[in-house]
């Protein structure tokens, strides 16, 4: 396989050059309807292709929810291949949000679905949830590390329905969470300018100190916008490690379409904003 640089390098630079922030394509009913359009394929594609093109050629990072596309079936998907086709060709990374786990083959297959070049659905990058073990996701980062993609692994997430599992408190003292978070950083030892192995992590859970977030590669943060977090946030939540966090952003600017234009200028304010909030050059 002829592997691109790896993602973690291609999204430094991507931040550096167009801004820290991600814009999800979340194409669920409701939005669909505030943009006038059916709750159809015909509404899907018109809303994926538009956000397309008011985004991908100026922002670092599209993330699809893989399973607003799914719900139309083959018809949809087909809508979500030829999105992330035309938003890579534009030049924005694709994480493509699917939060996928399982173990053994099936895992490989999942990973190859998204990350082996060949896929009609080839992504820069890929969620995964680790709750069958850490080690259940060793195809993917397997496949991961040959083709130059990444991956964002779910550990520390912003609904509240995942303390019980994240904050669970192991035998050795530490909880799930950090755990995902050391083998994290145990995958990007070494890697420059980051590693392409990133975590999840909410940015409206408030101070995360007790945590070690410098796992030297990306955080995907949710909860700017819509949720309630502000960019201000970012460093008080995210410390030392705001630098490489990638804040997501969905309502927040997706309610401002369908004009283009104003989806551009909502993107911008985000970017600037966070740019500003993190002290990123």
């Amino acid at each position: 396989m002829n592997a691109l640089e790896p993602f973690g390098a291609r999204l430094r630079r991507a931040m550096d050059e167009r801004g820290p922030l991600c814009v999800g394509i979340d194409p669920h009913a409701s939005l669909l309807a505030e943009w006038g359009l059916n709750d159809d394929v015909t509404g899907l594609e018109r809303f994926s292709r538009t956000v397309v093109e008011a985004m991908a050629d100026r922002i670092a990072v599209l993330k699809p929810q893989s399973a607003f596309f799914e719900r139309f079936g083959s018809r949809g998907v087909a809508v979500l291949e030829r999105s992330v086709s035309e938003a890579r060709a534009a030049g924005a990374l694709v994480v493509m949000d699917a939060k996928r786990g399982d173990i053994g083959s099936t895992m490989a297959a999942y990973a190859e679905s998204f990350l082996h070049k060949d896929s009609p659905l080839f992504s820069d990058a890929l969620t995964v949830s680790p709750y069958l073990g850490y080690g259940s996701l060793s195809p993917a980062v397997a496949l991961a590390r040959e083709s130059g993609t990444g991956l964002f692994v779910l550990a520390l997430t912003s609904n509240p329905e995942g303390g019980e599992v994240q904050h669970a408190v192991r035998a050795d003292g530490r909880n799930v969470g950090a755990t995902m978070l050391a083998h994290l950083a145990a995958e990007n030892t070494g890697e420059e300018p980051m590693g392409s192995f990133g975590a999840v992590v909410g940015a409206t859970l408030g101070d995360l100190s007790t945590y070690d977030l410098d796992i030297n590669g990306p955080l995907l943060a949710p909860g700017i916008g819509a949720q309630g977090a502000t960019p201000s946030d970012l460093p008080r939540v995210f410390g030392a490690a705001a630098r490489n966090v990638v804040p997501n952003v969905s309502r927040g600017v997706l309610r401002h379409g369908p004009d283009v234009v104003a989806l551009r200028e909502a993107a911008s304010r985000f970017a600037e904003e966070i740019r500003a909030a993190v002290a990123v050059d």
